[in-house]
């Protein structure tokens, strides 16, 4: 189902309330990154889901992504204004 959301979507970062079907598939991804975090995820299942582009700290991911924005943002204005 991960998957068949990547495909659709063209990423893996499922929101926490997504349901695939019947499936709870935003909630499942959720465990997954808890386990990680725990040291508890099968290594198998890890590479798994490194191999379709999991984040596993998105809030990390995030920041990073607003903070490049914000970079692009002053480089124009500092080309801009002087």
């Amino acid at each position: 189902l991960l998957i068949k959301f990547q495909e659709r979507e063209g990423h893996v970062n499922v929101p926490h309330s997504f349901i695939e079907g019947d499936f709870k598939l935003g909630s499942w991804l959720r465990y997954q990154r808890q386990q990680k975090k725990k040291g508890k995820l099968d290594r198998n299942n890890e590479k798994r889901l490194d191999d379709v582009g999991v984040v596993w700290d998105i809030l990390s991911e995030q920041w990073s992504e607003q903070w490049e924005k914000n970079y692009g943002l002053l480089v124009k204005f500092q080309q801009k204004e002087g």
